[in-house]
């Protein structure tokens, strides 16, 4: 009986333990590391790797478990379906993987919706986001950060129509020509144009005909910080420039107060075609 059950510990034994052929002839691969030959490479993780993308890690028993890659598993078809589901970053971070799934989770399938998810609710939206041949990743990336951009130029003045209103600190004269302090009327609204010049409406009670001007002044350092950002009328107050979190924009002083009108249907977009900082 020892002899035939413990026959296989000779030299024949030891050459299945080794290898662990299977009854058909193909082997399981039980020794650690694998031959040279099987086409493997060993990755960082404690595992190989073959060329099909096939991952193998070392059990505690001192075998082998596969480990595939869920792209060649499901497929891109299926793989979009499931990044769809993820965030923005997520979706982001998983191009980060390799090759493959950099071309899956960089398709404009999977961006166009998550651009819509992020313009949703916005007042404006970013004209460098709509440069025509634009794929959907670059026209998210591009407003996420235009949408971080506080410094205004004349393109963003120019671009929207303004509604203007004077503060609670303004004398009450003016407050009382108001119709935002009144309650009642049509809001005030302001018009910046490229020439540099400021108009209103014709009907407007507060305007009084009087000529205006504007300019946009950005102090740098020498490390291109802005050291100081405002917007003057005149020679009145100057006006503190504010980015809100609709992407709309307000300049104010004590005295009065300018906001943005949404516009997010404006086929050409707002604001400067190239990112300024």
């Amino acid at each position: 009986m020892s002899g035939s059950k413990f026959g296989e510990s000779g030299e024949h034994g030891k050459k299945k333990a080794k290898t662990g052929d299977l009854e058909d002839g193909r082997s399981s691969f039980r020794s650690w590391p694998p031959p040279p030959w099987c086409g493997m490479v060993n990755i960082p993780n404690g595992g190989i790797e073959d060329s099909g993308g096939s991952a193998w890690k070392q059990q505690e028993n001192g075998g082998v478990e596969e480990e595939l890659d869920p792209l060649t598993v499901f497929g891109s078809g299926i793989m979009m379906i499931i990044l769809n589901k993820l965030d923005a970053r997520s979706v982001a971070q998983a191009r980060l993987v390799s090759g493959d799934w950099r071309t899956v989770a960089s398709s404009d399938k999977i961006w166009a919706p998550k651009c819509e998810e992020l313009w949703m609710g916005k007042a404006h939206i970013p004209r460098i986001s709509k440069v025509g041949g634009l794929s959907k990743l670059a026209a998210y990336s591009l407003s996420v950060m235009d949408y971080k951009r506080t410094r205004i130029t004349r393109n963003d003045l120019c671009d929207h129509v303004w509604i203007f209103h004077f503060t609670e600190a303004a004398p009450v004269y003016w407050r009382n020509m108001d119709p935002y302090w009144q309650g009642s009327g049509t809001p005030m609204r302001r018009y910046f144009h490229p020439d540099g010049s400021i108009t209103a409406d014709a009907d407007d009670g507060v305007w009084g005909g009087h000529e205006s001007c504007y300019t946009v002044v950005t102090g740098l350092l020498e490390d291109g910080t802005i050291r100081e950002h405002y917007v003057r009328i005149n020679r009145w107050p100057q006006l503190s420039v504010q980015r809100k979190e609709d992407g709309s924009w307000k300049l104010s002083n004590h005295l009065y107060c300018y906001t943005t009108v949404p516009d997010p249907d404006r086929e050409d977009g707002t604001g400067p075609p190239l990112l300024i900082f």
